[in-house]
């Protein structure tokens, strides 16, 4: 199944409402990050056509693109974790057995959930210094604590999932990457 097939079917392994709740952040997520890059993209060629063909650039490109960067990363992150996709380094998980890989997993999503809330913690206060300060973007005139506003979301709906990670994993047989995500390498060699 292609990435694209996996988001449209994404249905959330969380019971009742908060399953509800994650299937709509989850394609909430999934349209802010197609728009961004789409929009990125437009952008950047827009600017281009702009300088080498009318010898006029785009003054405010670099800023949207500024803003599109921030909002594709940090909501980037929340849809990371949801679909079991961050980097991971694995080579002491896989020699475990599954009671170990288990416990080392809910260790993994705690520790990692309790960053994400440290970090949302931190980027909170940033940006309420970025609002004392009354620093605007130069050419849209946007103030920049609002283009920041994405940073403590994309942490706070990490930390979530990390969490809720954490309990799936304390409440199944398996082992989960994340709440729809269970461990496991797929099979993509064939043989000749």
């Amino acid at each position: 199944m292609s990435d694209e097939e996996t988001e449209k079917n994404y249905r959330s392994g969380l019971p009742g409402i908060l399953g509800t709740v994650d299937t709509f952040i989850s394609r909430l997520e999934a349209v802010i990050l197609a728009m961004g890059v789409l929009l990125m993209a437009l952008n950047t060629v827009a600017n281009v056509i702009g300088r080498f063909v009318f010898g006029q650039s785009i003054f405010f490109s670099g800023e949207i693109n500024r803003i599109l960067i921030i909002m594709i990363t940090f909501a980037g992150i929340g849809y990371a974790a949801r679909h079991g996709r961050h980097i991971r380094m694995s080579a002491i998980y896989d020699a475990l057995p599954v009671g170990g890989r288990k416990a080392l997993m809910i260790v993994i999503a705690l520790f990692t959930s309790l960053v994400m809330f440290f970090l949302l913690y931190y980027s909170v206060i940033y940006i309420l210094d970025l609002y004392d300060k009354g620093r605007v973007l130069p050419a849209l005139g946007i103030p920049i604590y609002l283009i920041y506003l994405w940073v403590p979301l994309g942490f706070l709906i990490t930390g979530i999932q990390y969490l809720l990670t954490a309990i799936k994993n304390f409440n199944t047989h398996d082992v989960y990457l994340s709440t729809s995500v269970v461990d496991g390498y797929k099979d993509t060699e064939t043989e000749v």
